[in-house]
């Protein structure tokens, strides 16, 4: 076990002894969690995701020990803000802000058929993209379809990453793109998050992607040409979250079959809401075809990597306009300044 993970695993059982137990998952993520270029330490909040099983019960108890962690809605009672994290939005419902001891976090509930949801289908792709990268598993899943989804959702960013790809790529550009997926369409992009953060995120933390992602390249090795005995060699470094990724070493180089029917089998392989975004695109003609169709035509177009890039892209782009509305309210007037702020600020470093 890392050093890190020593270090702060006290910290979030002191945080979740604040919460209501009845959770079935929860992970922590972001730039207080796991290491990123230009990282400030304690400036960054702490950022949770609890998932339970129902959130109607959860928030009852939750406004009953922590009030004071809700904005305004809170008047408005649990059945209202139950209703409003499963109906609107990326289906999170995030307090931001909250002081606890000496630190700061921002927590993020979801029910559980939600989360499953995002991470099968990309319904989303908000935590489901969060959970391409590394993250810090602080309860592990309780429920074995919840378990199964996460590893299902890293075999989809994996084909999915394969299909925007060209032909020779190397590791770095895979967990790049990889981590890409949920951030190109994300509004804040443009105004509000660092430019350079797909790349702060991956270049420290290489033997974390490595260590999620390796076995999946092995299944897959009719099509991509991996130097698999030199990611093996190097498996000990798994450990060394926070050694940094050395542009001056000569990086790993891969290759993949980009032959159309091989596009065809990666296609068939991700999630039922990129594949309709596909289809609404192909469609947009007079002639309508399926989308079984529709993904053998775009598994012949030299374009292929483009459509699907800009599908996904769609996905995250109405999700993430969504969240942050939501977010205004969720968190109220004032927070939300003063976490745009913070963004903000964090955009120029």
């Amino acid at each position: 076990m890392s050093t890190k993970i020593t270090i702060v695993a006290p910290l979030y059982k002191r945080i979740l002894s604040r919460f209501p137990q009845n959770f079935t998952f929860c992970f922590a993520y972001g730039s207080a969690v796991k290491q990123q270029l230009q990282n400030r330490g304690s400036e960054n909040m702490i950022d949770l995701i609890i998932c339970v099983n129902n959130p109607n019960k959860w928030h009852e108890a939750n406004l009953r020990s922590n009030p004071s962690h809700y904005s305004g809605l809170k008047y408005f009672g649990h059945n209202f803000i139950s209703h409003y994290q499963q109906n609107f939005g990326a289906k999170v419902y995030f307090n931001t802000l909250v002081p606890l001891d000496d630190v700061y976090i921002k927590y993020g509930v979801i029910s559980t058929n939600d989360l499953v949801t995002d991470l099968l289908e990309w319904s989303d792709l908000y935590l489901a993209g969060r959970l391409h990268k590394p993250v810090e598993f602080i309860k592990k899943p309780l429920n074995s379809e919840l378990e199964t989804a996460l590893q299902l959702n890293l075999q989809s960013a994996v084909h999915a990453a394969l299909l925007v790809l060209p032909e020779s790529f190397t590791e770095y550009e895979f967990y790049h793109t990889v981590s890409n997926l949920s951030y190109s369409g994300d509004f804040r992009m443009t105004f509000g998050e660092n430019k350079h953060k797909v790349e702060n995120i991956v270049k420290p933390q290489v033997p974390g992607f490595r260590k999620l992602y390796q076995s999946f390249l092995m299944t897959l090795r009719d099509y991509v040409d991996i130097p698999v005995e030199k990611i093996e060699a190097s498996h000990d470094e798994i450990e060394q979250i926070t050694k940094v990724y050395d542009p001056n070493q000569p990086p790993l180089q891969c290759s993949q079959d980009t032959s159309p029917l091989t596009r065809l089998h990666h296609l068939n392989q991700l999630p039922r809401w990129p594949q309709m975004a596909m289809t609404r695109f192909w469609n947009k003609g007079t002639i309508r075809q399926d989308t079984e169709d529709v993904l053998r035509a775009i598994a012949y177009d030299p374009d292929c990597g483009l459509i699907v890039k800009k599908c996904i892209a769609d996905i995250v782009f109405k999700s993430s306009i969504s969240q942050s509305l939501k977010s205004i309210m969720t968190a109220g007037l004032l927070k939300s300044v003063k976490y745009s702020s913070r963004k903000i600020k964090k955009m120029f470093v």
